[in-house]
Order: C-alpha cells, then structure tokens, then sequence
C-alpha cells in the first residue's frame, strides 16, 4: 500500500513457515493493491527474494459497502475466482463470520517457480481515520 512496509517475525529452518502475525495498514487509495513479498532471511548476506503476490482488495471494499449487517456466521458474502489478473491460487470466499467480514485467500507467488502464501484479510475502522463510506 503505497510507501508502508511492514514485517513479520523470522521462521527459522522451516520450508513450511507459519506466521500468524496481524498486520495494520492504512488505505488510502483502494485501488493500489497489497504487494506482499516473500524473503528467505540470511545471516551473513543479503536475503533472497522467494517471490511476491500481489492482494485486491476492491472485491472485499464492495462487499463491505453493501453494510450487511446481523448475518448469520459463516454466511458467504461473495467469491472471487483466480485468473490471469489477479494471484490467486484458487477460489477466495468473502465470509460474514462473528460480526466482521473476513477474506480468505491462498495466492500464488509470482516471479518463483512455486510458492503459495496463505493470508486473511479483514477491515478496521480506526479512530480519528477517514471513514470507507466518505
């Protein structure tokens, strides 16, 4: 999103990470896509590039501006299929789950002949930040 950059913590000797961290960015312009770019650490040199995906978030703003409000958890809001625009490895379904909307996806690393990142994606209306609606 723009100039933000955020980290996770390090997995050491794993070729199947786990991170389970929460990041917050701020969205300014919702047509600049979330690049997330994946490194494998080094100690002595530089890191290596292990690949990068990119996540659209337009799809989960929409179904956020329809205000659907009391739905039952679990109830699927949309789904976006993977194709040649996006990183998507297969179908991502935008869920009504415990009062929020959630987006799920598992995106294919681009520019490295395998990789897949799992991420979850949710809205956070932070005090004092420009509204979504506005």
């Amino acid at each position: 999103m723009g100039e933000q950059k955020l980290k996770t913590c390090v997995v050491k000797n794993n070729c199947n990470p786990e991170w389970n961290d929460e990041l917050t960015l701020s969205v300014k312009d919702p047509n600049v896509p979330i690049v997330l770019t994946v490194y494998d650490k080094d100690t002595f040199s530089l890191d290596d590039k292990m690949g990068e995906a990119e996540i659209d978030i337009k799809p989960y703003l929409e179904c956020l501006k329809m205000e659907l409000q009391n739905q039952p958890t679990g109830t699927k809001i949309d789904t976006v299929l993977p194709n040649r625009k996006n990183c998507l490895a297969e179908e991502s379904c935008i869920i009504w789950n415990n009062r929020k909307m959630i987006q799920d996806m598992v995106l294919r690393l681009k520019n490295v002949e395998s990789g897949e990142v799992e991420v979850q994606i949710e809205w956070i209306d932070l005090p004092g930040s420009k509204s979504l609606k506005s």
